[in-house]
């Protein structure tokens, strides 16, 4: 199911979804008992993963300064591009200047690059890893092509990338920079079967894109999410 809001104006489009955000992350965390410890005397999570890019920089702006109890929040990627942290294409780099600041720095961010290590071993690591919880809520942009996350159609993972039930994946795009770690289809799906799944994107061209990806489907990711069944999708564009 699609819910498509519309904006006008840029900031409060972004201000919109920082709200929508906050308040899914508060729910979260009530349903997970975040007030009270655990049998094993820890207090319970809650994790947020964003997308990188120009275009939510001013959302994030917005959410690093919301109230929220930024301590018990886990804050990881949906995808990023493997290079190191320094180099102005990470994304999670990009995230320590936008989200990880005010308020949001004191959540606890989960990287998914290390390129220290082979990109398949790294990849291999990140899916046994009991700390990586599916998350709670997860902010998604698109691309003109119809990519979310880092599943790109004219990869040599498509195909696996939206069938396996692994939670990450690499994958190297033909018609854009840099091998990427990425969020799978399923793990997409599976976020909008239980949590909170929201798209941000703004312009025509990409609304145009979102809606012949719902009116049939078509091979790229943001239609073959769309069409799984029992996915929900918050959609916030701005003109």
């Amino acid at each position: 199911m699609i819910e498509l809001r519309t904006f006008d104006d840029p900031r409060a489009h972004s201000d919109a979804l920082a709200k929508a955000v906050g308040d899914a992350l508060k729910a979260s965390l009530a349903a997970r008992g975040a007030a009270s410890a655990d049998a094993a005397g820890q207090t319970a999570h809650a994790t947020l993963a964003v997308s990188g890019g120009t275009s939510p920089k001013p959302f994030l702006q917005a959410l690093s300064h919301a109230p929220l109890d930024w301590a018990h929040i886990d804050v990881t990627l949906v995808d990023d591009r493997w290079v190191p942290e320094t180099d102005a294409a990470s994304n999670a780099h990009f995230l320590r200047e936008t989200l990880l600041q005010n308020a949001g720095a004191s959540a606890y961010f989960l990287p998914l690059v290390d390129t220290g290590k082979p990109l398949e071993t790294h990849i291999a690591e990140l899916n046994a890893d009991a700390r990586r919880r599916l998350p709670d809520v997860a902010v998604l942009g698109m691309g003109e092509d119809g990519h979310t996350a880092s599943i790109f159609a004219d990869a040599p993972e498509w195909d696996f990338a939206i069938s396996t039930q692994d939670r990450y994946v690499a994958v190297h795009p033909v018609a854009a920079p840099h091998a990427r770690v990425s969020l799978s289809m399923a793990a997409l799906q599976q976020i909008g079967q239980s949590g909170q799944l929201y798209l941000f994107i703004s312009g025509q061209k990409k609304l145009d894109v979102l809606n012949a990806a719902l009116a049939a489907p078509q091979k790229n990711a943001i239609s073959t999410l769309a069409h799984a069944e029992g996915v929900k999708l918050d959609v916030y564009w701005c003109a």
